[in-house]
């Protein structure tokens, strides 16, 4: 199989998801890419100081940077892309900011009239820790925030809101190196974009941003025909995991818990109020995010947690 560099350029990079944009690369299923990724807002050099706005590779930002779109050849809707993630390496630096949004969470913490709190984050990948300005040190978990493809509807869309079908900013901590990702396709060549790399976020992404970073990610992408659950779901080194994405998120909650037992019932043989009575000493409910006004939430059923025989 083939294996292709995809860095990002003026030419290869958006922060919309369309259907009409065309490929920067076209590849076939099982081939491999090496894709490098600018942090969510495109900068081109690190920040001196906490708030500095350097120079980026999209002047009037509209969305995530990304890198892509990214041709499959064959994709279609109907089928299914999976993406398995063999590395993900961030770049030596990161930063993280809160308070800058005024939304219904902000200021029920009572900070959405600011002053916005910026962190600025030294990356060592090689031992696997950042530490920010203030001091504090924690454990990297590289994984990116955003890997999906476009709505099959005319025009440009946000990146913002994660998509039941075909993905986007789904904003997954388990979505680390080693994983599979496994996305309904919506267009024709699936048209997948890349990025907003988070060198370490907790569930929920509570202050909008993670430790945003530059990230390099090796990848193989292929084509699914008949999946054992009909939507988002990944394999993880954690677990299965399965998703659900909502305004309300207690809808987001029962698709998420719905898909898992799907899963359920098809790697046990239970009916569904079996597979649901199982669940309950084993799966994880989880905050996905809370930062995208559309709320995620994953089901997470460890590998260990269970066993047969």
């Amino acid at each position: 199989m083939a294996r292709h560099q995809l860095g990002p350029t003026p030419d290869t990079v958006t922060d919309v998801f369309s259907r009409e944009r065309p490929p920067v690369l076209t590849v076939s299923p099982g081939d491999t890419i090496v894709v490098r990724s600018l942090d969510a807002s495109g900068y081109l050099a690190r920040q001196q100081h906490p708030g500095d706005r350097p120079p980026a590779m999209i002047s009037s930002l509209r969305g995530h940077c990304l890198t892509g779109p990214i041709a499959v050849r064959g994709a279609r809707p109907g089928t299914v892309l999976s993406v398995r993630f063999e590395s993900i390496r961030p770049d030596p630096w990161g930063w993280t900011v809160a308070a800058i949004l005024d939304n219904p969470l902000t200021r029920r913490l009572g900070v959405a009239e600011g002053p916005p709190w910026w962190l600025l984050w030294d990356l060592d990948v090689d031992n696997g820790t950042g530490t920010n300005d203030l001091g504090h040190t924690v454990t990297l978990a590289p994984f990116l925030g955003v890997v999906g493809m476009p709505p099959d509807e005319p025009g440009e869309h946000p990146t913002k809101p994660p998509r039941a079908r075909g993905g986007g900013n789904i904003d997954c901590r388990e979505l680390v190196a080693g994983t599979t990702l496994y996305l309904p396709v919506t267009v024709p060549d699936a048209l997948v974009c890349m990025g907003d790399g988070h060198a370490a976020q907790g569930d929920g992404e509570v202050a909008g941003t993670a430790i945003e970073c530059s990230m390099t990610t090796e990848a193989v992408l292929d084509l699914v025909a008949d999946p054992p659950v009909p939507g988002i779901h990944a394999v993880a080194p954690a677990g299965r995991v399965t998703f659900g994405f909502s305004r309300d998120l207690n809808v987001a909650m029962g698709d998420a818990l719905d898909a898992m037992i799907t899963w359920m019932q098809s790697l046990y043989g239970l009916s569904k109020a079996a597979a649901l009575a199982v669940a309950s000493p084993t799966v994880d409910l989880r905050v996905t995010q809370v930062a995208n006004d559309v709320w995620g939430v994953h089901a997470l059923l460890r590998h260990e947690v269970l066993r047969t025989g």
